[in-house]
């Protein structure tokens, strides 16, 4: 057999075995690794390209070799999902960089940092003076997490005491010009709605590279050509403007009549919708 078809055979089946023994190990493995990933890891491609561009026939060795170091990896993982000091010891723990608002030199010299590998990780996270960090703790990935100081936190509608609607993930409904069933029946709406809001668009599903139903039942779409704008949807805005309406109607009913029970029943329903129009503000916007 050719030397070039006998490395393609091998290449083929050295990515099969190394997609298997990374679906089994899990995602972990395509994530930020631990040590003892890190190594697996190279080991494991290392064995595999020496046996891809190796001369020896050792098909069988290899592929035993990487499932050990695969098998000892899964093991690994799963043993430390049940034993804190082993996964301390497997994985590492934090280490506090910053406590207080105070740096820790003994601790930045124990991992090796300096303060400008300090102010670096820092600047990764649009921090730009330690002053304002009030804690900060490297974790055993390399990531450095951190807390702000309180008057240097975003607010936050609960800090500014906003009553907000609970948001949802957005359902896609069509993706490159076909109708996705299942999110569709997830987002409670029927393929009858769906056409008549692509109607009302002037689209038709066909033009349509991407569309979604957020948590408020409106529909977004993205169409296959840019130079075409798409109206945003309108119904929240509409019905805000409806609700709005009936209670400045009311008010001029008020002031139109002399029945002085039908003015007291006129302000107390504008009252109403005024109250309702505040309540609902946050979603109609």
């Amino acid at each position: 057999m050719p030397e070039w078809l006998l490395i393609g055979a091998r290449s083929i089946l050295f990515a099969g075995v190394l997609f298997a023994i990374t679906k089994l190990i899990g995602k972990k493995q395509i994530s930020e690794l631990s040590f003892f990933e890190y190594v697996s890891g190279i080991t494991i491609g290392s064995i595999a390209g020496e046996i891809i561009m190796g001369l020896d026939n050792h098909w069988a060795s290899g592929i035993l070799s990487i499932l050990i170091f695969g098998l000892v990896t899964l093991f690994a993982d799963i043993l430390s999902l049940k034993s804190k000091s082993f996964r301390d010891f497997f994985e590492g723990k934090g280490t506090i960089f910053i406590k207080d608002g105070k740096i820790l030199e003994d601790n930045l010299k124990k991992e090796r940092y300096s303060i400008d590998d300090l102010s670096s990780l820092l600047r990764q996270k649009n921090v730009f003076k330690t002053a304002d960090v009030e804690f900060a703790v490297l974790e055993p990935r390399g990531d450095l997490s951190i807390m702000l100081k309180k008057e240097n936190q975003p607010l936050t509608a609960k800090d500014l005491q906003l009553n907000l609607p609970q948001e949802k993930e957005p359902q896609t409904v069509i993706m490159d010009g076909k109708i996705l069933n299942d999110p569709l029946a997830e987002s409670g709406k029927s393929r009858k709605w769906l056409d008549m809001e692509i109607e009302k668009m002037g689209l038709t599903i066909d033009n349509i590279f991407l569309g979604q139903i957020d948590s408020y039942g409106e529909l977004s779409v993205d169409i296959f050509d840019d130079s075409l704008k798409v109206p945003a949807p309108q119904q929240r805005p509409l019905l805000m403007a409806m609700i709005k309406k009936c209670a400045a109607d009311l008010e001029v009913f008020s002031l139109q009549t002399d029945s002085k029970k039908a003015q007291q029943m006129y302000e107390k329903n504008t009252l109403k919708l005024n109250q309702i129009v505040q309540k609902l503000s946050p979603y109609l916007k």
